[in-house]
């Protein structure tokens, strides 16, 4: 039983949950509720455990200030650390409404941040939904999982994958409360991006969130997908760094703050020891989603063209310079040499001849461009488009779209970059850290962009269409986001026709 109320002038707004009531804010034209726990803290007995319901509450709870994130490294520009005294309720939702009532009845969009899977907070100002809760008339729920090895380090006696378990846990709490701020429980749209994207990719093949959402958007979806051997070897690697072996009974007694610093050790030397790693290594990538045959029965691809997830609506699509971020992070963006290029060619292009037929397929790229070209089809513009053919073989209905328009920051050099879409989706391209990709103000065309992509997003989720025609293998038609809207056949069709036969699955431990 749900209700809800609007309390005395000035209090902020009101509902009531099964576990008790929240009062909220008023900002932005929306009813925002912030830090309501899902879960109980995952600390202490509870320390890598699956997550538990959290307990209700007597009296008004206070729900105006984010939770704490959980424990993570400072990698790619994140700092998202845990302070003494900051609390241990890591496991939070937030929703934004534009009616906070239980008869509203409204489309529900519920976002699954990136960060790959070791940074990531729902906190941040680029991911304030109520721009999209309030101009699309949809209730928008953000929440914080696990990430780093308190959510994904495979470690004996503990059960996998337990950041996607904090998921299914975020969307079980969405089901059963967001009645109470005005949604529909049986119109919910997952959508993420990067390591998001990857997660929503895996719940759609997992049979605990079966149900859970009627609709999934994801952007950018990564190509990693962990073997439980390579997992496995990976986590012996972090416990070695402290003197542990790799199981409950040991990391458990470690600070939780001081495991984000043995994954940034670990991830130095990845590249290091790359054969030992695989592309794993070579990437270099720490942690992500195991398939298990448990949690993950199997990777995305494969379950999706299995009919896993047929009744799930999908969109799904990718920027076209998805590297771009990257080599700016790791400090190779403009500096990429014939060498560099040569080995990113070996160790990501598909088939055993893959680096000779990249560069037979794009005569007139130099180092940089099939460096970028090479890394962005692997890892992003790939492993989307093959997850819309295998959502439509496996008899599911999918759309497809690529973002073309270049970010008019920092001179242009980043292009349409890793990213990008999130901002424009939010509708915050002034704020935060991506402010810098608009030069701090968004221009008339970031907005109009912004508003095109917020229309299409929130029409999927209220009508389950887009906009656009449905994505089919054969003629492939792809919503190009750009300078000028336009619906064609996908246009990276060169890289296409070079994964055209791969498949991709989860990556081994090398023998």
């Amino acid at each position: 039983m749900t209700t809800s109320a609007q309390g005395p002038a000035g209090s902020g707004p009101e509902v009531r949950t099964a576990a008790g009531a929240l009062r909220g804010a008023r900002e932005g034209g929306v009813a925002v509720f912030r830090g309501v726990p899902f879960a109980e803290p995952p600390v202490g007995a509870l320390r890598f455990a699956a997550p538990v319901p959290a307990r209700s509450w007597d009296g008004v709870r206070p729900a105006v200030a984010y939770g704490p994130p959980p424990p993570q490294t400072g990698a790619l520009g994140m700092d998202g650390l845990t302070p003494d005294g900051a609390g241990r309720d890591w496991l939070t939702v937030n929703v934004w409404t534009p009616e906070p009532h239980p008869g509203a009845g409204l489309p529900v969009l519920v976002w699954l941040y990136g960060g790959a899977f070791v940074v990531g907070m729902s906190g941040l100002p680029e991911q304030d939904g109520a721009r999209l809760a309030r101009d699309g008339g949809v209730v928008v729920v953000t929440f914080n999982y696990r990430v780093g090895m308190e959510g994904f380090a495979h470690i004996e006696g503990a059960p996998a994958n337990r950041g996607l378990l904090d998921q299914v846990a975020a969307l079980e709490w969405v089901r059963d409360s967001i009645r109470a701020f005005g949604g529909d429980p049986g119109r919910v749209t997952v959508f993420g991006q990067s390591a998001g994207a990857g997660s929503i990719a895996a719940l759609m093949a997992m049979p605990r969130a079966a149900g859970l959402f009627r609709r999934a958007v994801v952007q950018s979806m990564p190509n990693t997908f962990f073997t439980p051997a390579l997992a496995a070897g990976l986590c012996a690697a972090f416990a070695a760094e402290l003197g542990l072996r790799p199981t409950v009974a040991d990391l458990a007694a470690v600070d939780p703050r001081r495991l984000p610093a043995v994954v940034d050790a670990v991830m130095a030397k990845l590249p290091l020891s790359a054969e030992r790693w695989g592309r794993a290594g070579r990437a270099p990538i720490p942690l992500a989603p195991v398939v298990d045959g448990d949690v993950l029965p199997a990777a995305p691809w494969a379950a999706l063209a299995a009919g896993a997830a047929r009744d799930v609506d999908l969109l799904t699509g990718h920027t076209r310079d998805e590297q771009r971020l990257l080599s700016l992070l790791d400090g190779t963006l403009g500096r990429v040499t014939a060498d560099q290029a040569e080995a990113a060619l070996g160790a990501f292009a598909p088939g055993p001849d893959g680096a000779r037929r990249y560069r037979d397929a794009f005569p007139a790229a130099g180092p940089e461009e099939l460096y970028e070209l090479v890394r962005s089809d692997w890892l992003f513009r790939m492993p989307t488009l093959h997850l819309a053919t295998a959502h439509t073989t496996g008899g599911g209905r999918a759309h497809l779209y690529e973002l073309t328009w270049p970010a008019p920051g920092m001179g242009g050099t980043l292009g349409a970059c890793h990213g990008l879409d999130i901002p424009l989706v939010f509708g915050t391209m002034g704020r935060g850290r991506t402010a810098a990709l608009f030069d701090g103000h968004p221009s008339p065309a970031a907005e109009e962009l912004s508003t095109a992509m917020r229309t299409a997003w929130t029409s999927f989720a209220t009508h389950g269409d887009p906009g656009w025609p449905a994505y089919d293998p054969e003629h492939r038609l792809t919503r190009l986001f750009g300078s000028q809207p336009a619906v064609a056949a996908y246009p990276e069709e060169a890289s296409r026709r070079l994964w055209e036969e791969h498949a991709f699955t989860a990556m081994p431990l090398p023998a």
